[in-house]
Parts: structure tokens; sequence; C-alpha cells
């Protein structure tokens, strides 16, 4: 198994243990190879659940543009909720897992078609 492979298995064990659902194999692989080398970096490859300025990029940067949803409350409201199902005492919030679950949560698998 490649790198990713082997990342890719550890997000689904993560949403497995965390969210308690069986990942979509598929839609988590596309939502990691979308993400690029950022999986590699330890720094890049987290969301920091507590820092406001990291929410609101997350927000820009995959609600608005990756997955081209409009500006509005909700998209922050939906961030928190993935947040808060992840739990505040972990630490370790992967990137590719925080993405997938908001794609999930909007209900917009359909960009990764």
């Amino acid at each position: 198994m490649s790198k990713r492979d082997d990342l890719i298995a550890k997000y689904a064990a993560d949403i497995k243990d965390k969210f308690g659902e069986s990942a979509n194999m598929d839609l988590l692989t596309k939502v990691t190879v979308g993400l690029g080398p950022s999986i590699y970096n330890i720094d890049a490859s987290k969301v920091s659940g507590s820092d406001e300025k990291e929410l609101e990029t997350v927000k820009k940067n995959y609600l608005l543009k990756k997955l081209g949803m409009s500006e509005s409350p909700s998209l922050m409201d939906g961030i928190k909720v993935v947040m808060d199902k992840y739990g505040s005492s972990n630490r370790n919030k992967h990137r590719a897992v925080v993405y997938y679950m908001l794609c999930k949560h909007f209900k917009k698998e359909s960009v990764y078609k």
C-alpha cells in the first residue's frame, strides 16, 4: 500500500471511531486526493477546531470555492456541527476527515462524481 492508501485507511478508521459510521471509501479517496500534497504535511493535514481564523479558511477555501456553495450563516453552523461530532478533546482533526464530513453534511457528494 502507498502512503496515501495508509492515510485513507487511517481516515476511514477515524470516521468509524469518532462519527460512528462507515466511510464511503470512494468519496473519502476523492476528497483526500483533492487535498493534494497537504495530507503529508503535519500542520496542513490537521484542522484546529478552536481557531476561528482556520475555520473561516475551511469555509472560504472548501465550502465556497471547492463545493461551490453560497455564503450563508449555515456554513459556519455546519462546520461547528462537524467539529463538535469530531470531539473538542480530540486535538488531531484530520483535514480530509473534516472535509469528507462537511461534504456529507451539506450533501455535496456530487461535486466529486
